[in-house]
């Protein structure tokens, strides 16, 4: 990991910014360059490296894109190759339908209006919606647990399974269309905390037979949820990870596809705080053992070699997270936070000795080998194998490098090198950026944070800060990647001369189960004492101006906006919230449960966290802005934070877009941050 402190912060900081700590990266200044403008700072135009997106299209072929157009070369030779890819159902004659999940055998199965079909030249309904409230074969859960499909074929494109959703006990919430002559309200279904939920079961169809079988799911209450679909190699059983309503409790169960009977749990997982399943299972190639993911057994999230009779062991056994990549049958290939939280790295470890000379398995007698680490250069590596993992495609980048493709072996061999993208900030005005760590509030890690500094930076003089937060789970803002991983934005404002601060928290991802559920029962707490942190360590500089400190941040970000505001109005001058949590009593079942569990269960915590409660505590200047057709904060949110306050008799600016949902896009966004823009130039 790179450690370069003294050396680089002897060379390039000013003797006054000695006393900020943890510094291990620093991007040099340039004072002649040109400004950003808001398109080039949110449309991205000119300011992103110029990366090489390569991927593969056979096992040694691999393919980039230039301008419009597709350029095929070998990976073992680098020579030039023409290719014409054909999509199986086109390849047969058959007009695909948008969002079809297609078979090994090429049949494509999709969603039509809400019920559930198959084609493979001629188009046959295999669920039929009995009526508005049931869907057939899309996302359940709000995608959440990994969950992002509702259609599984099996290996042999022989059988499919599906989900089956109903939300007819689930609460309508209304959004109000304004493209319409006079307005009208569109219903969605939105199942919030603590009332009821949808109802999910697994279907599985035989195209031979031409029948459907339900998986026999017994476990826990109605709205259990039915997570990470996975086929065993033969077709013949169907597993799935089976979470109770409270997330606390997890089954993986078998069931049988030829009926859908119930055959055994093969594991259980069990945390008082909670289960969080977000991998299906993944097979080892010619064998029945499988790879599965936890963060419950041993505090990271490791992989585990299973057998399907309960057999369970520790594959990776290393203090960090990790993330199943593929495997050849011998080799398991993954990447790691093991170098650095900050940095993703490519490895793969050996199983052998599974089988017995007679063919049977034995995941306890299997042996591993010691972890390779297959990507060197320092940074975040983004890698894809080809099919018969032997070379892999790493683009990569470091906080002063900006972009690099390689095609590489696993046997630790560069092939070749086919991108190195250029600094495209070279032509900008840009003050110095830095990477560092803080302590969390309670000391026991290193939050890592980027910063910036103006141009022409004058150490002798007062800068106002601005804060961008986000700061919640399943979020990591801070990377050893390029500029760790800077939003054009953050670079405009200190053009615009602040100091920018932006750091990761407990609570975030990549860190272990401690980090990550420290925030459980009592979001936003531990989160604002760790910025907190790194506010008062900015505090302590001699160049920042204490009384001009601001926030802003969207969503979970939104929500420690205001959070931060209301419990440090003494520090907060300005803030600009986006879409932001008010009250978790508000939000999703599956997202807000899992992490405030209900009123009901936690009335401490929701009274504590809720920003209605600390509402007259607000004193700095305050702008809320929101999509107006948000489906995921729905409106109730922020438009009862604003009558709280007329309510107090406390001022504060609100800005809604009318016909942008959770998020603002595309040129819409440009209006978006000129707005936050000019807040904060007005009042910080």
């Amino acid at each position: 990991m790179m450690r370069r402190f003294l050396l680089t912060l002897a060379m390039t900081l000013p003797v006054a910014a000695m006393a900020q700590t943890g510094v291990v990266a620093v991007h040099p200044e340039n004072n002649s360059g040109k400004l950003l403008t808001m398109e080039e700072a949110v449309m991205g135009i000119g300011t992103r490296p110029a990366a090489v997106r390569a991927f593969w299209l056979d096992n040694d072929t691999y393919a980039i894109m230039e301008g419009r157009e597709l350029k095929a070369f070998k990976a073992s030779t680098g020579e030039a190759v023409e290719y014409k890819p054909e999509s199986r159902g086109a390849a047969r004659g058959m007009t695909v339908a948008r969002g079809s999940v297609l078979s090994s055998k090429g049949v494509a199965a999709y969603t039509k209006g809400q019920s559930l079909y198959i084609n493979d030249g001629n188009e046959v309904c295999v669920a039929e919606s009995e009526n508005n409230q049931i869907t057939y074969g899309q996302s359940v859960s709000r995608n959440e647990f990994g969950i992002n499909g509702g259609i599984f074929w099996s290996p042999s494109g022989e059988k499919l399974a599906f989900y089956r959703k109903d939300e007819s006990r689930v609460t309508d919430f209304p959004l109000l269309d304004i493209n319409t002559r006079t307005g009208t309200l569109m219903s969605i279904k939105y199942p919030m905390n603590g009332m009821e939920s949808e109802e999910i079961k697994l279907g599985i169809y035989d195209l031979a037979s031409k029948s459907t079988v339900w998986c026999d799911v017994s476990d826990f209450g109605y709205d259990r949820y039915l997570c990470d679909i996975s086929w065993s190699p033969d077709d013949k059983y169907v597993l799935i990870q089976v979470l109770d309503r409270t997330q606390k409790h997890m089954r993986l169960n078998m069931y049988r596809a030829s009926d859908g009977a119930f055959v055994r749990t093969v594991l259980t997982e069990d945390d008082p705080r909670y289960v969080e399943p977000s991998d299906p299972v993944y097979f080892l190639k010619g064998s029945y053992s499988f790879i599965y993911r936890t963060d419950v057994r041993d505090g990271y999230r490791n992989l585990y070699l299973c057998d399907t009779l309960g057999t369970v062991r520790r594959l990776t056994a290393v203090d960090a997270d990790v993330e199943y990549v593929g495997n050849d049958g011998t080799n398991v290939f993954y990447t790691s936070a093991e170098v650095s939280p900050v940095e993703n790295h490519l490895f793969k470890i050996s199983v052998t000795g599974l089988k017995s000379r007679k063919g049977t398995e034995s995941v306890a007698k299997a042996k591993f080998g010691k972890p390779v680490r297959l990507t060197s250069d320092e940074g975040w590596h983004s890698v894809s194998l080809n099919e018969d993992f032997s070379k892999f495609i790493d683009i990569f980048s470091s906080f002063n490098v900006p972009s690099v493709t390689q095609i590489r072996t696993t046997g630790g061999k560069v092939l070749r090198e086919i991108g190195r993208a250029q600094d495209p900030l070279t032509a900008f005005k840009t003050g110095k950026v830095m990477l560092g760590t803080v302590k969390s509030a309670d000391g026991k890690y290193d939050n890592w944070y980027r910063l910036l500094l103006p141009p022409d930076f004058d150490s002798s003089k007062k800068y106002p800060v601005i804060l961008y937060v986000y700061g919640g789970p399943h979020s990591q803002l801070v990377k050893d990647s390029w500029l760790g991983s800077i939003s054009m934005w953050e670079l405009l404002m200190a053009q615009r001369g602040h100091i920018v601060y932006i750091q990761d928290n407990r609570g975030t991802s990549n860190r272990g189960a401690e980090f990550e559920k420290a925030i459980h029962k009592h979001c936003g707490q531990n989160e604002m004492a760790d910025q907190m942190v790194g506010i008062n360590m900015l505090k302590s500089l001699p160049f920042v101006d204490s009384e001009r400190i601001g926030v802003h941040g969207w969503s979970y970000g939104g929500f420690m906006t205001i959070s931060l505001m209301t419990h440090y109005p003494e520090t907060f001058k300005v803030g600009v919230a986006g879409g932001p949590v008010i009250d978790w009593k508000w939000y999703e079942i599956m997202y807000g449960e899992r992490y405030m569990e209900t009123e009901e269960t936690n009335p401490d915590g929701f009274k504590e966290t809720s920003l209605i409660e600390n509402a007259s505590n607000l004193e700095g200047k305050l702008l809320i802005c929101q999509g107006a057709i948000d489906n995921t904060v729905v409106w109730e949110h922020s438009l009862s934070f604003v009558q709280k306050c007329i309510e107090n008799g406390t001022q504060l600016d609100y800005f809604p877009y009318p016909r942008s949902e959770h998020n603002v896009f595309g040129r819409w966004r440009i209006h978006l941050m000129d707005k936050v823009t000019d807040y904060f130039d007005l009042y910080l």
